[in-house]
């Protein structure tokens, strides 16, 4: 029976995507890991590879056709000896509850058989109920060219473990294989958790009731588009759900900014000019392995403390923002911080960043200094235990050690923090070693 091809969940936010262009056309043939289509999630524009081998025998959702719902049929894909006559209409977008539990009709010899995505995040795929059972009545998941090759053989299909999508088994487990070599009582890969729908906020005053206030006004109708969505969605539950707290410091910036210059100047002939940024990353990396009990996350019943430091920094777009993420930032040096975090920015304002670029991550970066921002409360995105608010750099007076009065550059900075994940003190501890590190940023070096 024709397969389903279902819309993918391509990061664990998203709910539905553009079908962004076809890079495939009806009658052409695929293979496992061949690019059919172009689809951009609320973050980026991501390349969705087939997983079986076959025909394109229907495309059913056009070149871009936005508001697609993951699990929703986009092709049907044709095995050797099936035709096009074979598809029926497609189905509606399946859910993992209606997949387990909605009986098929035994008599419907042309229903497509069971879709597929990709990724870890993909929701269950749907299979008819021709497919195998185990011993033990639970339902195999298998493609159906992997269910024809294991009659063929001989094989058991409960007692192969599957390398697919939610461990479900597919033609390369079970071409390699004979009666005598499949795997004995395989355990099959437990499915991890499909991601909770983030929900758009139910704060305010509705649509309607908004729209009727400004009646008879002149304004523009803007359509959210799915990062902005996600972006409301998941900032008003960070604001409703997390504790925040707020710790404000004030850092002196000029041995920085005359440690900076020398660098950059001996660094001009390879071409790499440091920022102040780029200092402000690699202080917040060294202070969370100097304060190791803040280099952590919340995860719903427990806490999740990091080793290494990956420090995510803000990147404003059209339309939104990204968060990509500086892995070990603790064991990079400035020059490298510097360019990966260039590469990351261009990347990002592209729509070109991969999922794991901009997930994970224990403490962020919001950087609104260089607007003339003097300081302000940045909001956490969770799951990270803080983020750091930055303000610009002002010439102001000072109490010098001494006692005598002087003028410094002084940058005002803001550590939100999650009191769930640090508390008061440790929160503190942290921004003053932040602090430190910035003040006498030669020890950054060593």
């Amino acid at each position: 029976m024709p397969t389903e091809i279902l819309m993918p969940a391509l990061s664990p936010t998203m709910e539905e995507g553009t079908l962004a262009k076809w890079l495939v056309k009806e009658g052409d043939t695929v293979s496992s890991g061949d690019v059919m289509c172009e689809i951009e999630t609320d973050k980026a524009t991501m390349e969705f590879e087939a997983v079986d081998e076959g025909t394109i025998g229907k495309i059913l959702i056009a070149d871009g056709t936005e508001g697609v719902k993951v699990n929703t049929p986009i092709a049907v894909l044709l095995e050797e000896g099936e035709s096009a006559d074979d598809i029926s209409a497609p189905s509606s977008p399946k859910t993992e509850q209606s997949s387990n539990t909605a009986p098929a009709d035994a008599s419907d010899k042309t229903a497509p058989a069971a879709g597929y995505g990709r990724g870890a995040t993909d929701a269950t795929p749907a299979i008819t109920s021709a497919a195998p059972s185990g011993g033990d009545g639970k339902r195999i998941f298998a493609t159906p060219l992997a269910r024809r090759i294991a009659a063929e053989k001989g094989l058991d299909l409960s007692q192969v473990s599957g390398s697919g999508p939610r461990g479900r088994i597919i033609k390369a487990d079970v071409q390699g294989l004979s009666q005598s070599d499949a795997p004995k009582a395989a355990p099959a890969q437990s499915a991890p958790a499909a991601p909770e729908a983030i929900a758009a906020p139910a704060s305010g005053p509705s649509a309607e009731t908004v729209m009727k206030m400004y009646e008879g006004r002149d304004f523009e109708e803007v359509t959210l588009n799915g990062m902005r969505k996600t972006i409301a969605a998941r900032l008003t539950e960070a604001k409703q759900s997390i504790p925040h707290f707020y710790l404000r410091r004030d850092i002196q910036l000029d041995a920085l900014m005359k440690f900076r210059a020398d660098l950059n100047k001996q660094l001009e002939t390879r071409g790499v000019k440091l920022s102040v940024n780029d200092f402000i990353i690699k202080a917040s990396a060294l202070a969370l392995q100097s304060v190791p009990d803040a280099n952590a996350v919340w995860a719903s019943d427990r806490i999740l403390k990091l080793k290494p430091s990956d420090v995510a920094v803000a990147v404003a777009i059209e339309g939104g923002l990204f968060t990509p993420v500086l892995k070990d930032s603790e064991m990079k040096s400035l020059s490298a911080l510097s360019a990966e975090m260039k590469d990351l920015a261009a990347r990002a304002r592209d729509r070109k960043l991969a999922p794991h670029e901009y997930q994970g991550g224990s403490f962020a970066i919001s950087n609104l200094g260089m607007f003339g921002v003097d300081n302000f409360d940045a909001v956490i995105n969770p799951p990270h235990g803080s983020i750091l608010a930055v303000g610009a750099g002002v010439r102001k007076p000072v109490v010098g050690k001494d006692g005598e009065l002087t003028v410094a550059t002084v940058m005002s900075v803001t550590l939100s923090v999650d009191h769930r994940v640090i508390d008061g003190a440790l929160g503190a501890q942290l921004l003053t070693a932040i602090k430190d590190n910035l003040e006498n940023p030669m020890t950054m070096l060593a």
